[in-house]
């Protein structure tokens, strides 16, 4: 019996090349631009720290070699009703965007099969070494739990960043007093976008960490046996809470403007050394948070298995 392609079932890829300036370059656009929305702000190049230690727990040493983003499936097939055909693996994923062997941190949603119910994933891993350092967040009796996840299986949707997981230099971004109304990333989205503009689409993925302060998280539960039509049955559905500092942050998406592919520009998920997790929305303490973060420019965008039919509910 011929073995079956899990990726014959899915749309086709579209590949979008990214605008890439020099890094010194952005640094400074990020330092001039942030101040608007935070009250201390140092952007730099740095050779990256070793990241397979603490406080970041990833899967590989660096963030560098070959970046690219994969925006893979889609809130369509979650909302309005789950789609729960839609399986994938990591390993897959890196064949896919030409990859093979890559390294994975960012956001997405667990396997229901693996872990027990509708999930948020945090994948951490290195698919050349086997390394995998994923954690979920779920909810178990009505309160939001973190565990670790030792699958590259993953269901619906996710926003990756691959590379190489090689050493190299990095954009660090350090922020603390929030003084607009915007949350890290977003700021830093914006910030881009109004230098280079939409027709110099800059895509950025990395990990931060949130030194001080805490974090508003949601956590999904379980499928809803409703079907879910707008944002605000959305809201309504998802279980959010406040996190504690120090919460590390995996950015698979930091988009500065879609150049129409049907993208989530902004996602990210969190993990800790103290059980909690979930989805990032932003930090409920402007006075008190700082930020640390270590980003690379991604050279592409892989649209992977995109929805024939699209929406934009549940993006936030």
């Amino acid at each position: 019996m011929d073995k079956v392609n899990p990726r014959e079932g899915w749309t086709k890829t579209r590949v979008a090349s990214m605008h890439v300036p020099p890094l010194d370059e952005l640094a400074g656009v990020v330092q001039d631009g942030l101040t608007e929305h935070f009250k201390s702000v140092v952007a730099e190049v740095v050779e990256s720290p070793d990241f397979r230690e603490a406080p970041f727990h990833l899967a590989s040493e660096g963030l560098c070699g070959s970046p690219r983003l994969a925006d893979v499936g889609g809130p369509p097939y979650l909302v309005p009703t789950v789609q729960r055909d839609k399986v994938y693996n990591l390993a897959d994923i890196a064949d896919e965007i030409n990859l093979p062997g890559c390294t994975f941190i960012g956001a997405g949603a667990g396997s229901s099969r693996l872990g027990g119910c509708n999930c948020e994933l945090i994948p951490n891993s290195n698919l050349a070494s086997g390394e995998i350092c994923t954690h979920f967040a779920k909810m178990k009796d009505g309160v939001a739990v973190l565990e670790r996840y030792m699958s590259n299986e993953f269901g619906l949707l996710a926003n990756l960043l691959a590379t190489e997981g090689k050493p190299g230099r990095v954009l660090k971004v350090s922020a603390q007093g929030r003084a607009g109304d915007t949350n890290f990333v977003t700021a830093i989205r914006k910030v881009i976008l109004a230098t280079y503009g939409e027709d110099k689409p800059i895509a950025l993925g990395g990990v931060f960490i949130m030194d001080k302060g805490q974090a508003k998280l949601h956590v999904m539960p379980d499928f809803s046996e409703t079907p879910l039509t707008t944002d605000s049955e959305v809201e309504d559905w998802l279980h959010f809470y406040n996190a504690d500092a120090p919460l590390i942050c995996l950015c698979g998406s930091a988009v500065s403007h879609d150049p129409g592919f049907d993208l989530r520009v902004e996602h990210t998920h969190v993990f800790s050394s103290h059980g909690q997790g979930g989805h990032y929305h932003y930090d409920v303490t402007p006075v008190d948070v700082e930020y640390t973060g270590y980003f690379v420019v991604a050279e592409e965008i892989h649209r992977v298995d995109a929805p024939t039919e699209t929406h934009q509910v549940g993006r936030d």
